[in-house]
């Protein structure tokens, strides 16, 4: 008996919830037509040529004089002076990573000494 009491109980709530529902579905107003529509006018051919316009680009520029390549290339670097250049770097890169990895700990160590309550 009590097995048909809980079944009668749990099928009444599910009707209720069912019918307290409601259908308004945002899916089922959307049709292909209405969705459709606004691309097709996107391809529709344009009927209309373009004009142009002689201010657009201003007047017209002066003709610059020749310049030799050679003059513009940048002085020319030795290897060992690259190789120098490139120490220096890495090992401003190494003392900025081991003063990121001090405060890290600095930090974390402030962070233990915080007590949790």
């Amino acid at each position: 008996m009590k097995k048909l009491t809980t079944l009668a109980v749990l099928s009444g709530a599910t009707i209720t919830l069912a019918a307290c529902g409601s259908s308004d579905d945002r899916s089922t107003e959307v049709v292909p037509e209405s969705v459709e529509m606004p691309a097709e006018e996107a391809l529709e051919p344009i009927a209309e040529e373009p004009v142009a316009d002689a201010d657009a680009l201003g007047p017209p520029a002066a003709e610059e004089p020749e310049i030799d390549p050679a003059s513009r290339a940048p002085d020319p670097v030795t290897t060992e002076e690259t190789a120098d250049r490139a120490a220096e770097v890495a090992a401003q890169a190494a003392a900025a990573a081991d003063e990121a990895n001090a405060a890290v700990e600095a930090a974390e160590a402030a962070a233990a000494a915080v007590p949790v309550e």
